[in-house]
């Protein structure tokens, strides 16, 4: 009888083994996929076919989600929901909304709302990856970005502009850190940011000027980024209409194949460019 005792045991403990080998194992195969799928962006960065990544993109947003709900607290994952949700609210909702807006008012409000929506789900996973790690440069980044966006598209919501605060705290955060992350990423931001901020320093002007001037730096002159948010935040704020155009024009001479990682982003802010240079007469009235 304690021999069979003892052999039941042994055979539920062996089971019980088992099990926990198999959760581990599953737990590092979703583990090893959630890196693959984190760091597998430049493939969609480096492609000129803007709306092929469009068309790509929620289907690899619908996976990232997926996993998440496996290993919520995958950080890598968690920063390409931030960056993925924000990029695809901005390129394929937010922007095209804008121009929709001019055709159907009512269908253009709905979009923003629609990308409003995306910008949250965005700034999420980011304050998610942020109570694990709050001196991380990237979820800081894209957080703030995804959260100022959404705010942006929220004027009449007292409760997502009470988060401006926050924004601004991140912000300097990933400032402190590596003011010039991801090649002037930061600063092209910024300069923008600066300009729109509720209370806008006297300087607001200058310190924008600042960021472009080395976003252009560490860029080498090759990301049509920095000077579109120049021209579309400083020179249409203060009616510079010939250095708003000089700057366009300067945008859309770039390259795109010159870095191919950064193909998509100029082929964007060159669209970008060409849609601001046709409503020039519009932004300067006479």
């Amino acid at each position: 009888m304690d021999r069979m005792l003892a052999a039941v045991l042994r055979c539920a403990l062996c089971l019980a083994l088992l099990a926990t080998q198999a959760c581990s194992v599953r737990q590092y195969a979703l583990n090893t996929l959630g890196d693959a799928i984190a760091g597998g962006g430049d493939t969609y960065a480096s492609d000129g076919d803007i709306e092929l990544v469009g068309a790509a993109t929620p289907f690899g947003l619908k996976t990232i989600e997926s996993l998440l709900a496996e290993v919520p607290e995958h950080r890598g994952l968690l920063l390409a929901a931030a960056r993925g949700f924000t990029q695809y609210a901005y390129v394929y909702v937010h922007a095209p909304a804008e121009l929709l807006m001019e055709r159907d008012v009512a269908a253009g409000y709905a979009q923003l709302a629609r990308a409003r929506a995306l910008y949250v789900r965005a700034r999420d996973y980011g304050l998610r990856g942020l109570r694990q790690d709050q001196d991380d440069v990237a979820l800081l980044y894209w957080t703030a970005v995804a959260w100022a966006a959404a705010i942006s598209l929220s004027k009449d919501d007292p409760a997502m502009l009470a988060g401006l605060p926050e924004v601004d705290r991140l912000l300097r955060r990933a400032q402190q850190l590596d003011a010039d992350f991801d090649h002037g990423a930061l600063r092209t931001f910024l300069i923008g940011y600066e300009m729109s901020r509720p209370n806008a320093a006297a300087d607001a002007e200058q310190r924008a000027r600042a960021h472009f001037a080395r976003a252009v730096e560490l860029s080498g002159g090759r990301q049509a980024g920095p000077y579109v948010s120049l021209a579309e935040s400083v020179c249409v704020e203060k009616r510079a209409r010939r250095e708003f155009e000089a700057l366009l024009r300067q945008a859309l001479q770039i390259d795109p194949d010159a870095r191919p990682e950064w193909r998509l982003a100029n082929l964007v802010m060159q669209r970008r460019a060409h849609h601001l240079l046709e409503r020039a007469d519009e932004l300067f009235p006479e």
